[in-house]
């Protein structure tokens, strides 16, 4: 049997009312808070680089930003995790599952 693939969630620049969330560089923030979450953890030193996590991109979709969060984050540090949903709900930001490919 293989292994269950993380499920991906997409928190939606646009709250539960209907209204465009502020500030407009919300997602940039957010996603640059969870960028030492990395597959392997975060490389330091003269080799390290300025990039966002796997785990958590900021995206246009449809002309919303939007931040694709994966399951695979709760795994790696579950505090986390924790943030970014609980930043989603306490701002009341609309979250939908990504369909699986």
């Amino acid at each position: 049997m293989s292994p269950k693939k993380p499920r991906q969630y997409t928190i939606q620049g646009v709250t539960l009312d209907g209204k465009t969330f502020r500030p407009s560089d919300w997602a940039e923030r957010l996603a640059g808070a969870m960028s030492c979450f990395r597959p392997g953890g975060g490389a330091g030193g003269i080799g390290a680089y300025i990039g966002y996590s796997p785990y958590c991109v900021p995206q246009v979709i449809d002309g919303v930003k939007c931040v694709i969060v994966n399951e695979a984050l709760q795994a790696i540090e579950p505090m986390a995790w924790d943030f970014v949903m609980n930043f989603a709900r306490d701002n009341r930001l609309q979250v939908a599952e990504v369909p699986l490919a």
